[in-house]
């Protein structure tokens, strides 16, 4: 992300750290858990298949870009991250793209372009961490949304175990529902599934909305 000075005012400090810590072997290691981020890419292309201005909430490594760019050809990508480590892997990912691609070193507590709007806002596996600031970042997407637009999330959604769900939130993701009720309340839902993972040690949540119109 051509990261901007920006400082982040809704992640602790424990999340930076975690993220500098991370930030080299991410993406080899989340493949074992992090599912649904193949399939929310289709229902999101299928939710809005021409989409001109692409924001990624939380984008990380730039993975979910990199497709993004594959999948829409002509259409230009946002990316947002705190993690300045992230996103110096991001930078590395999405070179080839040129000026297709920005990309800002910030916290999402505020749209980022809530004049011009963007067709599609994707969030992967991002939300789950913002605590506190879930809600804020769902209202900021909301207002990022052109008229017409769709939001894509997946992300976990809660576990029956205990355990489990205290060991995620050691590596700072709540695995309560809190999201689900949420995002049905911000948009009017196209995609609402959970899926269970290993068995149903935890569910993930996929979801497409669009942007409610006001009467």
């Amino acid at each position: 992300m051509n990261a901007s000075s920006a400082r982040p005012t809704t992640h602790s400090p424990g999340i930076e750290g975690y993220y500098r810590l991370h930030a080299r072997i991410y993406d080899a290691t989340r493949w074992s858990f992090l599912f649904g981020r193949e399939s929310i890419l289709r229902h999101a292309r299928a939710a809005q298949p021409n989409p001109s201005r692409i924001l990624e909430i939380g984008c990380g490594t730039g993975r979910n870009l990199v497709r993004l760019a594959r999948l829409f050809p002509h259409a230009h990508l946002t990316g947002v991250d705190l993690s300045s480590a992230m996103l110096k892997v991001a930078r590395r990912k999405t070179a080839s793209l040129g000026d297709r691609v920005r990309l800002l070193e910030r916290a999402y507590d505020s749209p980022v372009d809530a004049r011009r709007g963007y067709d599609l806002v994707l969030c992967s596996y991002a939300l789950s961490m913002f605590n506190p600031g879930f809600d804020t970042a769902l209202a900021a997407a909301n207002r990022d949304l052109a008229r017409g637009g769709s939001f894509a999330l997946a992300d976990f959604h809660l576990s029956r175990f205990p355990v489990f769900s205290r060991w995620m939130g050691v590596n700072h993701v709540r695995l309560d529902g809190h999201l689900r009720p949420l995002l049905r309340s911000e948009f009017n839902p196209v995609i609402d599934e959970t899926h269970a993972a290993y068995g149903g040690v935890w569910h993930y949540l996929l979801f497409v909305g669009r942007k409610k119109v006001s009467a």
